[in-house]
Order: structure tokens, then sequence, then C-alpha cells
């Protein structure tokens, strides 16, 4: 009888694990595309929902852009996407999904001022195509969405505001607004480093409110964008109320409900950090995958 029990109960546990271990979506590093725009390989990860080898339909996509510091592997050594997401499928929180992770090295996912690096064109003309044609991908536009915190999270709003008809929702993540005056006053040492490869080098104060960043500040851009054209992606804007970050995340939302341009707007406890964008990844999912759903 004791034999019996245990056998059981072996049984049960290896069914579990079994289950649980099938539900897990596979992750492919290291991939590569060769870019004609860059002239350079450019890696990306990408994660595959459990069922991707075994059906034969295709799902829809979220692109998932890194911070400053990090690259394609940053989501899922750090933020453990793959993770979240397995559970979020598992219990039906989103549909099941593919997430592509690109390496956007320091770009912020722009075109620098002087066509040295042009890493949105690689995206939107050469990245997505790619991505689409190598895996079971939907391309139509409803089932296409972009995220990204931080740096990441400053390319998402630039693509989806710049390109509505590619994506049709974005969540971004303590995304790096900066309004004008900040822009103004960063530390000159800090300017250089991180912007003036994109805006142009050496420039002082107001001097650095360039064409170039005016075409690239989110505030500038959804200020000249009519309610109707930002209406064409569903936003979800996430900061925390001690990120350095609150100040430009704020006044996005003040603009977009000025302009009457529906938007989801959290500021939780928290701050610039990996743990408030592990906290923050399955809603950011679930909003985007919402409308993937058929209604």
């Amino acid at each position: 009888m004791k034999n019996t029990l245990k056998t059981c109960l072996l049984l049960c546990f290896l069914v579990s694990a079994g289950s649980t271990f099938a539900q897990q979506g596979k992750v492919i590093e290291e991939q590569t595309i060769k870019s004609k725009i860059l002239k350079r390989n450019v890696k990306y990860t990408i994660y595959l929902p459990a069922d991707y080898e075994t059906a034969n339909r295709t799902y829809p996509v979220v692109y998932l852009l890194h911070g400053y510091s990090d690259d394609n592997t940053g989501w899922l050594q750090f933020g453990e996407v793959n993770r979240y997401a397995d559970q979020a499928i598992l219990d039906g929180t989103i549909p099941p999904m593919i997430i592509v992770m690109p390496d956007g090295g320091t770009s912020w996912y722009i075109n620098s001022y002087d066509g040295k690096e042009k890493y949105e064109d690689f995206f939107i003309k050469e990245f997505i195509p790619h991505v689409e044609q190598a895996y079971r991908i939907k391309t139509e536009r409803q089932y296409r969405g972009v995220a990204g915190l931080s740096m990441g999270g400053y390319g998402t709003l630039i693509y989806a505001i710049k390109y509505p008809q590619l994506f049709s929702a974005a969540a971004a993540l303590s995304a790096a607004v900066f309004p004008d005056d900040q822009m103004v006053n960063q530390p000159d040492d800090n300017y250089e480093h991180v912007f003036g490869q994109l805006f142009g080098r050496g420039l002082k104060g107001k001097d650095r409110l360039t064409k170039d960043w005016q075409a690239n500040s989110v505030l500038n851009l959804v200020q000249n964008k009519t309610a109707d054209d930002l209406s064409k992606v569903r936003y979800w804007i996430d900061c925390g109320d001690d990120d350095f970050l609150t100040i430009g995340n704020s006044m996005l939302h003040i603009t977009l409900t000025e302009k009457k341009v529906p938007h989801e707007f959290r500021m939780r406890d928290g701050a610039h950090n990996w743990t408030y964008w592990r906290t923050g990844i399955t809603n950011a999912l679930s909003f985007i995958g919402d409308g993937f759903r058929q209604k």
C-alpha cells in the first residue's frame, strides 16, 4: 500500500512538472541580422511562446527595447521577461505572443544628426521586415506592439508617434522624456557623452535645441501632432514616483490629457531600477495584448 501511494505521488509530481515545463517558451539568443543601412551585424534575442514549435498558426509580436546601459539580453537577464511572459500566457493574462529584443546600443533608437548612425531607418526598414519574415508573425498593424524601459521607453514613444501605421499599442516604462529645459541644463560632460552623438557635438545651453532635437523630442512631437493622429495608437505610460524621469513623464501625461488623447498613465511607488520594471512588465504586456484579442 505504501509503495502504491509513493508511486501515485511520484506520477502526480512528474505530470505536474512535465506540464509546467511544457508551458515554458523558448528563448533564442545571439540572433543576428546583417544590416545594409548600418553596415554591420545587429544582434537580437527572441522569445517564442510554448506552443510555437507544435502549432502552425501565426502570432502577434511585441518589440521590447532595452535601456541605455544594456543590450538585447537585458530584458532577459535582469527583467526575466521570459518567466513573466510564460506565467502571463499560462494564466490567460496575455495571449501567446512573440517578443523581440533588438540590440539598440546607445543609439536611442533614432538617426543621429550627422547621418553616421541611422538606427531608426534600420529598425523600420530592415529589422521589422526581417523578423516578420523569419518567424510566423502576424504582419497586420493590429498585432504589432512596441514597449521598452528608459532609453527603450523613449524609443517606444518615438516609434509609436512617428509610425502609427505600424504599431497599434505602445507601453513605455520609465521613459526618458526630457523637457527642453532639462536638455538645456544637462551638465556638459553628460550631454557630450550621452546626447552629443544624437543632436550635435559641443553644444551648450539653448544651442542644444537644434532641429534634430525638436524632431526627436517626445514632448515636442506630441504637442505638434493632432489628437486624431496620436489617438491611432494606444498608450501605456508607467513611471515611478521616485524616478528622476517623473517630471517628463508627468508632462507627457498632462499634454496628452489636454489634447484629449486616450491613454493610461501609472505612477507607482518605485525608482529607476529593475525592481520597478520587473513588477511592471506583465501589466505592460497585458495592455498591449488586450488589443491583440478579437473583440
